[in-house]
């Protein structure tokens, strides 16, 4: 199959929908297809270049202010047109709903091509950035669900990488005339596997071994409640001795470094910055357990990261976090924002080894539920049904 990608967000950028756009693009090229993906250029200049075995049309954009290493194209239509014609595609797979997805959307209504859309976007993900806009955010919050419906009812087929996703749009799901499935992100269990951390990722950023290390690896912005993470370590360092590892980058990192000075924690806390693909494979490694305070995910693929990698899960009660996060089994749920609630939950697993390593086993299990193998076969299959209707 020729099968295009449309993905307003895409490697270099980090966040779940490049990360998954990019296991998508190089996934469906191993298996012998034909994959071009059309995102934003990362210079502003439109051009084209090859990411291992897939390429990809950059399209001219300027720099989106509410989150870093993101580039937004304004008015994609006429590139988009052009590489779809220049392409050929059978089939048409959207990321997002922003200019580049509105576009191939529009240009694939009008020739014809079968389009799977795929929702990654909470609008929480966005409101929490613009804090300006505090104050209107749930009205804000539903005319996007309203919006994103409407986006996605012009394609033959919508996913979202979870049921409780798929739930918690409510009412607007049911203005989406297209069939609905939940398909899973999945990551690459061969990539993701427990074993000892490496000495040398351990040197490098001077992660203290001696103690437990509390994990969190993703992107740094408001809308994953960060904060409240490094309130709640401070509550655990009150009890016993610990270390907090912080991996990643955003618009909320000088934040969260100041707010880890003030409360004097800034030698009991890791910020190791951007970090490659390969280092982030072995910083989940590190981790005694992984904690994700964010309300706002469909489903979190560097938690089932860590969950591969062997780590009991700490998260909130939110969002899509419990299908991963099974309440006792491979960790705890707690009330969102609860620093209190979230320190002693953390303090349970850390202070408990065999709790530790059951959840460990029992995180493992869930994750090779979530194989990005599966993940590409349940799109093949979608995708050869919609050709051949």
């Amino acid at each position: 199959m020729k099968i295009l990608i449309a993905s307003d967000l895409h490697w270099p950028t980090v966040n779940g929908v490049a990360t998954f756009s990019r296991n998508l693009a190089r996934g469906l090229a191993d298996h012998g297809h034909e994959v071009l993906v059309i995102a934003p250029s990362q210079t502003g200049k439109k051009y084209k270049e090859v990411d291992g075995n897939y390429a990809i049309v950059r399209t001219a954009a300027v720099p989106f202010p509410f989150y870093q290493n993101f580039m937004i194209s304004i008015s994609p239509y006429r590139e988009v047109k052009k590489a779809i014609n220049e392409f050929q595609p059978d089939v048409i797979h959207i990321q997002m709903q922003l200019m580049i997805g509105q576009a191939v959307m529009k240009y694939g209504n009008k020739i014809g091509i079968p389009i799977v859309s795929t929702n990654h976007a909470m609008p929480e993900n966005l409101m929490d950035n613009l804090r300006l806009l505090a104050p209107v955010a749930r009205p804000i919050n539903y005319m996007l669900k309203l919006y994103g419906a409407r986006f996605h009812s012009k394609s033959d087929y919508v996913t979202l990488p979870t049921q409780a996703a798929i739930d918690m749009f409510g009412s607007a799901v049911d203005k989406v005339a297209t069939p609905i499935e939940a398909v899973s992100n999945g990551i690459d269990l061969s990539r993701f596997k427990v074993s000892k951390p490496s000495t040398e990722i351990i040197n490098k950023f001077k992660i203290p071994t001696e103690y437990p290390i509390i994990s969190y690896i993703g992107r740094l912005d408001a809308e994953k409640h960060l904060s409240v993470l490094i309130r709640a370590f401070e509550r655990v360092l009150k009890t016993t001795k610990a270390h907090l590892l912080i991996v990643g980058f955003g618009t909320d990192s000088d934040n969260l470094k100041l707010l880890a000075y003030e409360l004097g924690l800034s030698d009991q806390i890791t910020f190791t910055g951007r970090v490659s693909d390969e280092e982030i494979m072995a910083l989940h490694k590190v981790g005694t357990v992984y904690c994700m305070p964010s309300p706002a995910e469909l489903q979190s693929i560097a938690t089932l990261e860590a969950m591969a990698s062997g780590q009991p899960i700490v998260a909130v009660d939110a969002g899509a976090l419990s299908e991963l996060c099974q309440d006792g089994r491979n960790g705890f749920l707690c009330d969102q924002d609860d620093d209190e609630q979230i320190a002693d939950r953390l303090l349970k697993i850390i202070s408990d080894p065999k709790l530790r390593q059951k959840m460990s086993n029992e995180s493992v299990k869930i994750a090779d539920t979530h194989d990005l193998q599966t993940t590409l076969k349940r799109f093949e299959a979608i995708y050869t049904k919609l050709i051949n209707e």
